[in-house]
């Protein structure tokens, strides 16, 4: 592994500390009026998985608008708590949405589905809650970065054809009503042309293909999904990513504008993947620019 790679992997396992430091100021938990922490929505797999659900000091309604954020780390590492060093939560606390944050089953012990799998029940869980936590169930969106955006992708993408609801709360929907994309893969059939060695041995150890023809390859990109019914899309990503080539936001992009979908794509000048690129100057747009954009997103498509 060459310096370049293992500074990437210092980089994501940091990210799992976020409870020791926070990038932005203010925390999810300083702002929330409340935060019903480790609730327990499922379990698989022998593991016990859990979520964090923030409430805000301000409410419109009774019943709230939910944002629920999937974490990043590869598929491989990383958990809930890494919502404190995201741009956008507080700002949606702020303005009235419930925030969520849920750990999910990570490769190499389990492969794809079992993280989206996880994902879809956290989400089904909600809805089968709303009440007891004051949900809106038919306004919820989702946003991730990195291997949280991937994800973030596919719920928006897949519905029950797709193979990957697993168990858990089935009688309701999995379904979400925005989706929030940063700097998530999107088609792991272009192989080393967007993706590069590290990322495709995260990937690897995540989905498993056999071979370059291996089904898990397409069945695990959100690109191969894209119709012309999918949920409006917020794509982000930075110019100068090392570890997911920008094009692959470009052809989601390019690909939900093709179908008739409601998409945005933002260049993030000078950074990075999830940081500022060292020496190139000013982020642009900023953490607290891209909150008020992301807040403003959802304001238009769940409330």
């Amino acid at each position: 592994m060459n310096w370049r790679n293992t500074f990437l992997v210092l980089l994501l396992a940091a990210t799992t500390s976020a409870r020791a430091f926070n990038l932005f100021g203010d925390t999810p938990s300083s702002v929330a009026a409340h935060v019903k922490r480790n609730v327990v929505f499922s379990e698989a797999g022998g593991v016990k998985l859990t979520m964090d659900i923030y409430l805000p000091r301000v409410t419109n309604s009774p019943a709230l608008p939910v944002v629920v954020y999937v974490h990043g780390g590869g598929w491989r590492m990383g958990d809930k708590s890494m919502l404190a060093m995201m741009a956008g939560p507080m700002e949606l606390l702020r303005r009235g949405y419930v925030v969520v944050a849920f750990d999910y089953r990570l490769a190499p012990d389990f492969k794809f589905p079992a993280m989206l799998e996880d994902s879809k029940c956290a989400i089904r869980y909600l809805r089968a809650h709303a009440k007891e936590f004051n949900l809106d169930p038919a306004h919820i969106g989702v946003m991730g970065d990195s291997a949280g955006g991937h994800l973030a992708e596919l719920l928006g993408l897949t519905d029950a054809r797709a193979g990957f609801e697993g168990k858990g709360w089935t009688n309701e929907s999995s379904r979400v009503e925005a989706v929030v994309d940063l700097y998530g893969p999107s088609d792991f059939t272009l192989g080393p042309t967007n993706l590069n060695t590290m990322a495709g041995r995260m990937f690897m150890q995540a989905f498993g293909p056999t071979n370059a023809t291996d089904s898990i390859i397409r069945r695990a990109s959100p690109a191969s999904y894209v119709s012309s019914n999918a949920p409006p899309f917020l794509i982000f990503h930075g110019n100068k990513d090392g570890l997911v080539n920008i094009e692959q936001s470009r052809l989601l992009f390019e690909r939900l504008r093709a179908a008739g979908d409601d998409a945005q794509f933002v260049v993030i000048t000078n950074y990075a993947h999830g940081r500022a690129a060292f020496g190139f100057g000013t982020v642009h747009p900023n953490d607290a620019e891209r909150a008020k954009l992301i807040a403003d997103f959802y304001d238009r498509h769940l409330r």
